[in-house]
């Protein structure tokens, strides 16, 4: 296999660091935890739109790489497919805040009717792109400081996420509804648009490709990839019940809107301490990257999550919510920095867009799940849901165990 040239790898690291912070700049005022789910509730939505709004941003969306994988992987470079993704987000994310700009002038329900087309769109288009992401990545960033990589690229970008959490902040409580939420939704195009610049420098040098003849022969190498690494089977077991961490946040914050009517400085609150929890991850980990498994890191989740809950099933009156939301913070950053981690080493280099769109498959129930538990809110109410999620959160604690996870 051919070498990646090292000042090519050195180009590569700048771009993609470029492009990761100003999408952290991005992600502060599109934040899926906090700013989506608490613009729907405004817009007048209930616990199965949060539920359904969840399922599509976090498991739905990543449930259709299982369909753009076979597409991508006949190709041997996949940059163009990269800048089509990201392109159809920016313009998600300024339609959204135009509509929103002008939801004065929509009559009924087709302000979140609009919310849920445009949001589809962004989450879609992410997925689409992060197949190409990530075999760049894998291809791009020399595999000897690639944990290195990860590590400072969380570092880097926690700064800048603590620093416009601040700013959301502000912008959020200059206005009232729906005016502040355009305004956030435009800011988070803008951004998004400066990080899309480091792709276009991104030297795609390595080619690779996966021969996909149609969806039949793709699932026949999914059997066969599950069949010669069992890593995988297990790999998509985690995803599956670990994956439905990262979905608690805005159930919380639909907890916290209805039970305790929290307001827009509040909201803004919460996302600072969620950023903070995720900074700390950041810091913590560059200093012992060398030492740091990722399966002390998955049992570190499942611990943290069941503390959460159990704060939030047994705590007398109001939770402790920013403190709560910091907890978050860390359980998002702790998951995506060993998700990723984890699929870059199971894979390899011919096969990883591959993975990618089989690690799609493992999100069916992430995609099921927040639908599930707007249902039981609904219907029930949220401590049962609480409870339901807490089994399926312990379930994973089988998988970490038996997938071998390196350095």
């Amino acid at each position: 296999m051919t070498k990646l040239p090292p000042d090519i790898s050195k180009n590569n690291v700048y771009s993609l660091l470029w492009h990761a912070s100003f999408l952290a700049f991005a992600r502060t005022f599109m934040d899926v935890d906090t700013i989506v789910p608490a613009m729907l509730i405004e817009a007048g939505g209930s616990a199965m739109h949060v539920g359904v709004m969840t399922a599509i941003m976090l498991g739905g969306a990543s449930f259709t790489q299982l369909i753009f994988a076979p597409f991508i992987s006949n190709y041997e470079y996949k940059k163009k497919f990269l800048l089509i993704g990201i392109n159809a987000r920016i313009l998600a994310l300024f339609l959204l805040g135009l509509m929103l700009y002008f939801s004065g002038l929509l009559h009924g329900n087709f302000t979140i009717l609009f919310i849920f087309i445009l949001i589809t769109i962004f989450s879609l288009s992410g997925a689409f792109s992060n197949i190409s992401y990530t075999d760049i990545l894998g291809k791009s960033v020399d595999q000897s400081f690639r944990k290195s990589f990860f590590s400072t690229r969380q570092v880097i970008t926690g700064i800048i996420l603590l620093l416009s959490a601040f700013l959301a902040r502000k912008v959020i409580t200059l206005n009232s509804f729906p005016a502040n939420y355009a305004s956030m939704f435009f800011i988070a195009s803008l951004a998004l648009f400066v990080a899309s610049l480091g792709f276009w420098r991104i030297n795609e040098h390595l080619p690779s490709r996966l021969l996909v003849r149609n969806i039949r022969h793709f699932f026949k190498l999914i059997k066969s990839e599950l069949s010669r690494n069992n890593k995988l089977g297990y790999f998509l077991g985690f995803i599956n019940t670990m994956g439905i961490s990262i979905a608690l946040m805005p159930f919380i914050m639909l907890y916290a809107k209805q039970m305790f009517h929290t307001g827009s400085a509040q909201t803004g609150m919460f996302l600072i301490f969620k950023v903070l929890g995720s900074v700390s991850v950041g810091f913590i980990l560059i200093t012992i990257f060398k030492k740091f498994k990722y399966k002390y890191l998955l049992y570190g989740n499942v611990l943290l999550v069941s503390l959460v809950v159990s704060i939030l099933l047994f705590y007398p009156g109001q939770p402790p919510f920013y403190l709560l939301f910091l907890m978050g913070g860390v359980i998002f950053a702790s998951y995506s920095i060993s998700m990723n981690g984890i699929l870059l080493e199971v894979s390899g280099i011919e096969n990883r867009a591959l993975y990618t769109g089989i690690a799609g498959a493992g999100n069916i129930l992430p995609a099921l799940f927040p639908l599930i538990g707007g249902w039981i809110i609904e219907q029930y109410g949220f401590r049962e849901f609480f409870v339901f999620y807490i089994i399926l959160i312990l379930s994973s604690l089988f998988f970490i165990y038996k997938l071998n996870c390196k350095k």
